[in-house]
């Protein structure tokens, strides 16, 4: 059963964590065509595996960005296009990575304890259709490695429909 696999394996490296992650998820969401329950366990999947202070999505709907499925403290409710680190990544079409929210122009304080981000666009064609939003309360908790394998994972959902 992939649900009871998931878990943070300590005194492994974030990309072996990763590596093992990626393929239960791939298990997880074969088969599963609702959108919401795919976005709600992968939320509670990389929550478990990493113990990351704020794990969720935010969907695109009537030209904002509206809170998803969420694991973690209350959110912000909707956000516009460009708007913080969520609202650019989807204007940009890109990964961001911000090391210290503080430094970020026109960041969104939903919780004061965020102190780093990391916001994977989920494209389908050419458009956004959400954004993955991860917070640490640790500063420069991400990097490279997190953008590659959160990329790889926001793919995994591209063939879903909504």
């Amino acid at each position: 059963m992939v649900e009871s696999s998931i878990s943070s394996h300590h005194g492994t490296s974030k990309e072996e964590k990763y590596q093992d992650l990626l393929p239960q998820l791939k298990a997880l969401l074969t088969g599963e065509p609702d959108l919401v329950a795919n976005l709600a366990n992968i939320a509670a999947a990389l929550k478990e595996a990493f113990d990351f202070f704020w794990v969720g999505f935010y969907i695109v709907k009537n030209e904002e960005l509206v809170l998803g499925p969420f694991q973690g403290p209350v959110a912000c409710t909707r956000i516009a296009q460009g708007k913080g680190v969520c609202g650019q990544a989807w204007l940009q079409q890109k990964t961001i990575v911000v090391d210290d929210v503080n430094l970020f122009p026109g960041h969104i304080a939903c919780n004061a304890a965020s102190l780093s981000e990391i916001v994977v666009p989920l494209i389908k064609g050419n458009q956004v259709v959400a954004v993955l939003d991860l917070d640490s309360d640790r500063k420069a908790a991400f990097d490279q490695v997190d953008a590659h394998y959160l990329e790889a994972i926001s793919q995994l959902l591209m063939p879903v429909e909504a």
